[in-house]
């Protein structure tokens, strides 16, 4: 046991030492890897085409900021593990459209329920990944001297994120009408961007809650 924990602290310190020289890193050649391979099978015939380009903006950008900052500003293993998670649900939801996603309409059944919910686990991460990237540039740029701030501040700004782009869907459903239906996957819910909202600042929370240690120790490998 011991020697399986000592060869990943070995990989994590490895990555974290290779990113800050500005080297490209084993993780984030995964990371890289993962990215292109769901990004090209995302755009093979998606749901609509339209539809894939208005919900796959937010992962492209995540990316390219990802790959820009990279050099001067790597971030965790932790942390770029949840930013590429959140992409490739984004990616897997322009694909099918988010209210479409094969697995979770034979879930229905199983919960009683008529509505597609993978967008609702989407909006959940919306909240539960940014919440530790958000977490370390405060950390590592020592914004705050008492972390306790982080608790209120991350889940708040994480809730702002979520309310930013729901006013974005809603100016793209009053440019587009009735060509925004699949983009917004409300599915008939009068109360979709609310629950969407509650949902990404309880991912936000729940992260924090659990995964905040594990992130402490990481963030002091590279300080």
């Amino acid at each position: 046991m011991r020697s399986v924990l000592g060869s990943w602290q070995t990989f994590d310190l490895g990555y974290i030492s290779q990113e800050t020289t500005g080297d490209i890193s084993p993780l984030l050649k995964v990371f890289i890897l993962a990215f292109v391979a769901a990004l090209a099978w995302s755009a093979i015939q998606p749901y609509s085409y339209i539809a894939w380009i208005l919900d796959a903006i937010p992962a492209l950008a995540a990316f390219v900021v990802v790959m820009i900052t990279h050099r001067y500003f790597p971030l965790t293993p932790l942390a770029n593990g949840l930013v590429l998670v959140l992409c490739l649900l984004i990616l897997v939801g322009a694909h099918y459209s988010f209210g479409k996603v094969p697995f979770f309409d034979w879930l229905k059944p199983l919960f009683g329920s008529e509505r597609n919910n993978f967008d609702k686990l989407a909006h959940f991460f919306q909240g539960f990944s940014p919440a530790m990237v958000l977490r370390e540039v405060f950390i590592r740029f020592d914004v705050f001297r008492d972390r306790r701030w982080l608790v209120a501040i991350v889940p708040s700004l994480c809730l702002a994120l979520s309310a930013a782009y729901e006013l974005i869907e809603w100016a793209v459903a009053v440019i587009s009408r009735d060509g925004a239906q699949d983009f917004l996957a409300i599915q008939g819910d009068l109360w979709d961007a609310q629950s969407d909202m509650a949902l990404a600042v309880t991912g936000a929370l729940i992260s924090l809650a659990l995964l905040s240690p594990w992130h402490d120790r990481q963030i002091d490998r590279i300080n």
